[in-house]
């Protein structure tokens, strides 16, 4: 597998976001992200596409202007969050992870 992200060949997937925009990611970086970043996230890829694209809501980082979190429940006072950067009209997934707690940051869509 080579190193151009821009190759459309090893994209694991491509969902459009209630905003409007795509997220997607390659097959490589899904990897590092359940192998090194969110172990516990392996067997979640599902869960991740449907927090993209199905989220309970949606929040901008307080500190970066570019990058969204998204918020989908996942039990009892628990989330899938999906992280992204909206950069030139595309986007792209950051991390995903399992959290207790919704970061800070302003709402900009909720179901």
């Amino acid at each position: 597998m080579d190193d151009d992200s821009s190759s459309n060949s090893d994209i694991l997937f491509e969902v459009v976001t209630p905003l409007g925009f795509s997220i997607r990611t390659t097959t490589e970086y899904w990897q590092f992200i359940v192998t090194i970043k969110h172990p516990a996230m392996f067997n979640r890829l599902i869960d991740v596409q449907n927090t993209l694209s199905d989220p309970d809501e949606l929040r901008l980082s307080k500190t970066d202007s570019q990058v969204y979190l998204f918020y989908r429940e996942d039990g009892t006072k628990r989330w899938v969050c999906a992280v992204a950067r909206r950069s030139n009209g595309e986007g792209f997934l950051i991390t995903a992870y399992r959290t207790s707690a919704i970061k800070e940051g302003e709402v900009v869509w909720q179901k």
